[in-house]
């Protein structure tokens, strides 16, 4: 069987479907996790309009979470928090935590 030649090949690095990064988890590699402090959140909403991997969840208008199978850990939530609602816990720390 002939390989193809480059001319035939189709261009790496591409995203040919939309709505395809619904289909790879990319937060398993994340070092850092947002943990939302609800009782400091005024639900202004801008860690969801400021999260370049739309990972917050929100509903009614409220922030209810994080969606952590797309957050890659970059902390720019946090950064935005004007409440400071939102603090980077290493991820190990916080799957310890959890079991």
């Amino acid at each position: 069987m002939a390989k193809k030649g480059w001319k035939k090949l189709s261009p790496g690095g591409l995203v040919t479907e939309a709505g395809s990064s619904v289909e790879y988890q990319t937060g398993t590699w994340r070092s850092w996790r947002p943990v939302v402090d609800r009782t400091k959140c005024n639900y202004c909403l801008r860690c969801w309009a400021y999260c370049p991997d739309g990972s917050v969840l929100v509903e009614d208008g409220r922030v209810v979470g994080v969606d952590l199978d797309h957050c890659k850990g970059c902390g720019i939530c946090a950064c935005e928090c004007p409440q400071q609602a939102i603090t980077m816990v290493e991820e190990i720390k916080a799957k310890l935590e959890e079991s």
